[in-house]
């Protein structure tokens, strides 16, 4: 191996550790700010010392901060900052940008090294590094909105009994965000704290439904606005929609009974074609590379083979896989 590739492979390395330790540094100091947080809305005496040292902590990233300003006001940017608040990541778009250059910097040296020092399987790891991250947002995301979509029959019981026992309606979310088990624990917990600095019910429930788009919570929060505009036995109410959440979910767990199967078939067969061409490029480079010389059998203005092949095995993979999920999605 020549002089050259071991020396850039360690700088590459060198920036992939530091620009992962900025983004641990970050999130450790996002951590250590929400701690923060909770002690000056509890102990509002020593408020003004506690905001300078959050300011000083949130400020202590200018890698990031660069990062965000790039990024900032674009559709992206708010994008992003929508999935990873729906996903609970504590994170912003400039952190999550510099997770994708590590993971792309990361897999594509990892992949060349496989690929025997060969430009396409760096190629490969960079695509694969644009992709794991979003993967893993989304990922996130679909876990914990059908985590909370699970609890919210037992969380529509405790509030119904709260409002029967004689609580208010903020007094039945306060209960909530004790009794419950995260992930409905922390929204409502965020809701009850936003209700306390000031924001109007109707204002902290839409957050609430921003960061969790979920039709059931959609139905939750609107039946309590009506109630607060037009009166009615709001316990009733949270008591039929718990009831029809809940059959809801029965009919959704035998629709994934039915449904496993297929959705487990489809990504077998999309994943057996990368599988069975990564095996052979392993086990016999010199042929694989054969599909890929300049000289063999030209396509489209002088493109190998390969290329062409590889390029249309992807587009009928992705359709076939998406068809299979469509198929497997039935909405209840």
């Amino acid at each position: 191996m020549s002089p050259l590739i071991i020396f850039g492979a360690a700088f590459c390395l060198s920036i992939v550790m530091l620009i992962i330790g900025v983004v641990l540094s970050v999130r450790s100091n996002r951590s250590v700010a929400n701690e923060r947080l909770e002690q000056i809305l509890k102990d509002t005496a020593e408020g003004e010392e506690d905001i300078e040292e959050l300011l000083k902590a949130e400020a202590d990233k200018p890698l990031v901060d660069w990062l965000d300003k790039q990024v900032q006001g674009t559709s992206w940017s708010e994008r992003t900052q929508k999935k990873l608040a729906q996903a609970d990541l504590k994170m912003k778009a400039g952190e999550y940008l510099a997770l994708i250059f590590v993971c792309c910097v990361f897999l594509g040296i990892v992949f060349y090294f496989i690929g025997g020092s060969h430009i396409i399987g760096a190629l490969i790891g960079v695509i694969l590094g644009l992709f794991v991250p979003r993967w893993y947002v989304n990922r996130a995301q679909g876990k914990r909105l059908t985590k909370f979509d699970s609890q919210l029959p037992d969380m529509l019981a405790l509030m119904t009994n709260g409002i029967r026992a004689g609580y208010s309606t903020m007094q039945a979310m306060e209960a909530v965000s004790r009794e419950m088990p995260p992930p409905i624990k922390d929204e409502f917990h965020r809701v009850v704290m936003e209700m306390r600095l000031g924001l109007a019910m109707e204002d902290a429930l839409d957050n609430l439904l921003r960061r969790i788009p979920s039709d059931d919570l959609d139905l939750v929060i609107t039946a309590i606005n009506v109630q607060k505009e037009v009166g009615g036995n709001l316990a009733e109410m949270l008591e039929t929609i718990s009831e029809t959440i809940r059959e809801r979910i029965r009919i959704k767990g035998e629709i994934k009974t039915l449904t496993t199967q297929v959705m487990y078939s489809g990504k077998f067969l999309s994943l057996l074609p990368i599988i069975v061409l990564g095996v052979l490029f392993l086990l016999n480079r010199e042929y694989m590379m054969q599909f890929f010389l300049p000289e063999n059998n030209n396509l489209f203005g002088g493109i190998p083979c390969g290329y062409c092949a590889l390029g249309l095995a992807a587009i009928l993979i992705m359709m076939g896989y998406f068809i299979m999920n469509k198929l497997a999605n039935i909405e209840v």
